[in-house]
């Protein structure tokens, strides 16, 4: 089939609102409405943050004790992951009742491909609403939902009206919608990249689409052609469930170089534990843990450590992320980015080929 002759695709992103915060407000109604901050602890970092606590400026992977100066009536609260995922399933089984073709990016996101109508509701913004509505039904939770032709501009629209909120853009107005943003709300163009494109005198989107492709690999290299591409609405990636993997990590660029190992121990630990929400969703395990460090002149290393049997829980795979961090110091120079991942991974003794990452 011609290019042309293809169906256009019709794609929702469907992102929960304050997802770990929400569901705390839920289950104890005594916190609804008050800020809330999951994580912390003594020398922790915050792990959600409810919008209440959102006003004071608080926001994820926010030094617990910066958070509270900022608000002195935070409430604090464990994460309780295991309850996250199991509503994070939830949520899933109500995607799979519209579409069989489900990307999750995390447990509090996913991207549909909703082209076929297979309830026949009509559109997919009449699927888009639907949706949020059984989860507002069957979980007592809110989502924001962005439905457009590709997966660049559907992600974007779904924060555009946060929380609870429902907006579309038509393959008429992609071009439009992204030129008026910020580049710094562009799905991979993280804090550091953007602070670099506002240098260069690129604040929106329209700003990146006057600059040609040979300007752009001047500057950005490799990524050039995908910023070329969206700001100007293209973007031909097919949503693709069930991906086998070979990797599973996460990964955190810092809006300063970091240096002090308290913080940079803690910082890992809760990309740890973001990792390992997307091993287990996976369903798989591993024996490589490798650690990915980018100092401040970006210059790039990785350590890594493998181990007779599968790491299996996230105690074990943390401390061995921990074990690799506290081998570099002293630092010969701050770290602007940290990551750390699985590798080596196999399910039901069949390894796998792709890779599965996040940036937080």
């Amino acid at each position: 089939m011609a290019e042309s002759d293809r169906p256009l695709r019709k794609i929702i992103h469907v992102d929960m609102d304050a997802f770990y915060a929400s569901v705390e407000q839920r289950d104890d109604p005594s916190l609804k409405g008050k800020p809330v901050a999951v994580g912390g602890g003594h020398r922790g970092v915050v792990a959600a943050a409810s919008y209440e606590a959102r006003k004071f400026g608080i926001h994820s992977a926010m030094p617990s004790v910066t958070a509270r100066r900022k608000c002195a009536d935070l409430i604090f609260v464990k994460p309780r992951f295991d309850v996250y995922r199991s509503v994070s399933h939830q949520i899933r089984a109500i995607f799979a009742d519209y579409t069989p073709l489900i990307e999750p990016l995390s447990l509090d996101e996913a991207y549909l491909d909703v082209t076929e109508d297979r309830l026949g509701l009509g559109s997919a913004r009449a699927i888009a609403e639907d949706i949020r509505r059984r989860i507002r039904d069957e979980c007592q939770l809110t989502a924001s939902a962005g439905v457009s032709y590709c997966k660049f501009i559907a992600k974007l629209a779904s924060d555009h009206r946060k929380p609870d909120g429902l907006t579309v853009i038509t393959p008429e107005r992609g071009a439009e919608f992204v030129a008026s943003l910020p580049v710094a709300r562009f799905h991979g163009v993280g804090p550091v990249t953007a602070r670099k494109m506002q240098g260069l005198g690129i604040e929106t989107g329209a700003d990146l689409a006057a600059w040609t492709l040979p300007q752009l690999q001047a500057h950005f290299g490799s990524s050039a052609d995908w910023y070329w591409r969206i700001c100007r609405g293209i973007d031909e990636r097919e949503v693709k469930p069930d991906r086998p993997y070979k990797s599973v990590s996460a990964e955190r660029t810092f809006d300063e170089d970091l240096r002090d190992p308290e913080r940079l121990s803690a910082e890992l630990e809760r990309i740890a534990g973001y990792a390992w929400d997307r091993v287990k969703r996976a369903d798989v395990t591993g024996r490589t843990v490798t650690l990915k460090v980018k100092y401040g002149d970006f210059t790039l290393i990785t350590r890594s450590k493998s181990f007779a049997s599968n790491v299996d829980q996230l105690g074990a795979f943390a401390a061995a992320g921990q074990g690799l961090l506290s081998a570099l110091f002293p630092l010969p120079k701050g770290i602007r980015l940290l990551g750390l991942g699985l590798h080596n991974l196999v399910e039901s003794g069949t390894e796998q080929n792709a890779q599965l990452g996040l940036e937080i």
